[in-house]
């Protein structure tokens, strides 16, 4: 693969934590009790995806894997809370596949112009002031932020084009691109002369233009890894109609119908959708056509499939318009670019019993604290009946009220854990 194209890369993203929750107490001359007035912690900045046009390769991720947030600045004293922590923001090429790189689920596809929360920054924990009540009016507590949301994610580029072009090496692909676009591939007469994807926008008249690929070329077993092609068959994921390139001037001693049946064969064990996505045959070299019945037969052999085959030759600009024309006549019917859609489920934490819980018992408050807790209650949604019954049911499980009981909490006394309070009920 040319060192200049990168189109995987795995990433490592975390969000800011949030910023710990003051104690202080108002201290003012003549004022007898100013009572508690500890701020809240900032939250911690989010990871932000980004599509930049400018982009056209993942060449930015080879280096630099690990992308952090700040965090969120803990608050202060006269109920000041502390500063947010600034997002971080990462640019990608359109068309970016987002996927969670322990399940492969996929969590964004960035074919738009919307920005994506990749992770969300840790809220901020509660200052002291909060905690104030009639009965407890002086709390020496506050919350700590909570953690900032992290992944391992794979970024996969995916090209938007609307036609990919496939075909065995030195078939003439990077030529044909040439003529119909102003694209300038790199154009030789040996194999693997494209090493990665090029674009070119094709005119075809006023209002009517598509975007074609030219994919490098694939050989037989490309679908288990030989040659190049098995790194660029995900380019094609995306287009709506493939021109399948054909050499039948036999001048390399090849079969244009063997080479015909080979390519699709892999296309079919990359991706069965793939190998039915529609298919314009280009034959092309025919300017140096030494016998006919080559391209007769594959003519027979490919409009037997189903398929329109237009005689071209590249490099003498013949029948390349042709082609052209019957590309956009095709694509005018054909659904829009495929978008993909998320399919990741983030994964609630288990409660890990084995792990240490801080109880502590000041004014009243069994104060429960703990990392695997924080991130428990992360998930939760205080305010829905089933998500509080979740929650609970959680704890249970994890013997966190079988503890509270043996330290003598009793029916009636009020739990705090991370700023959520509720009186303890056996």
């Amino acid at each position: 693969m040319a060192s200049g194209f990168i189109d995987k890369a795995k990433i490592t993203v975390k969000a800011g934590n949030g910023g710990n929750g003051a104690i202080a107490f108002h201290r003012e001359k003549y004022v007898a009790a100013g009572g508690p007035d500890g701020g809240d912690g900032g939250r911690g900045g989010s990871i932000i995806l980004q599509v930049d046009d400018h982009m056209s390769t993942l060449m930015d991720f080879r280096y630099k894997r690990k992308y952090s947030a700040a965090n969120g600045a803990d608050g202060q004293g006269g109920r000041k809370s502390g500063r947010d922590g600034q997002s971080l923001t990462i640019h990608v090429p359109r068309g970016t596949l987002v996927r969670e790189a322990e399940t492969g689920e996929i969590m964004a596809d960035m074919s738009g112009s919307e920005p994506f929360v990749l992770c969300r920054g840790g809220r901020g924990g509660w200052g002291n002031s909060h905690f104030a009540t009639p009965t407890r009016q002086v709390p020496r507590f506050a919350k700590a932020g909570l953690p900032g949301e992290s992944h391992d994610v794979i970024l996969e580029l995916k090209l938007l084009a609307d036609v990919g072009l496939v075909g065995f090496p030195n078939v003439g692909k990077s030529t044909l691109l040439s003529v119909v676009s102003k694209a300038q591939p790199k154009i030789a007469n040996y194999h693997f002369t494209t090493l990665f994807p090029n674009l070119g926008v094709v005119w075809v008249e006023d209002g009517v233009s598509f975007v074609l690929a030219d994919i490098p070329g694939i050989i037989e077993g490309a679908s288990e890894g030989a040659g190049l092609g098995h790194d660029f068959l995900r380019h094609v994921d995306r287009c709506r109609l493939l021109v399948h390139v054909v050499d039948v001037s036999g001048s390399e001693g090849r079969d244009p119908v063997a080479d015909f049946d080979a390519i699709n064969e892999e296309l079919k064990r990359y991706s069965p959708a793939l190998a039915k996505r529609p298919q314009i045959v280009a034959a092309n070299k025919t300017d140096i056509l030494e016998d006919p019945a080559l391209l007769e037969a594959l003519r027979a052999h490919v409009e037997a499939l189903g398929y329109p085959l237009v005689e071209i030759s590249a490099a003498a600009h013949k029948g390349t318009r042709e082609l052209v024309q019957l590309a956009a006549e095709r694509l005018s019917v054909l659904p829009p670019i495929a978008v993909y859609e998320p399919d990741y489920v983030p994964r609630t934490p288990k409660a890990d019993a084995s792990a240490p819980l801080d109880i502590q018992h000041e004014d009243g408050v069994w104060m429960v604290e703990g990392p695997w807790l924080q991130r428990l209650m992360a998930n939760v949604n205080f305010a829905d009946y089933e998500s509080r019954m979740w929650f609970d049911k959680a704890l249970r499980d994890a013997g966190v009220f079988r503890r509270l009981e043996e330290m003598g909490i009793q029916d009636g006394d009020t739990v705090s854990m991370d700023g959520f309070e509720f009186e303890y009920q056996k």
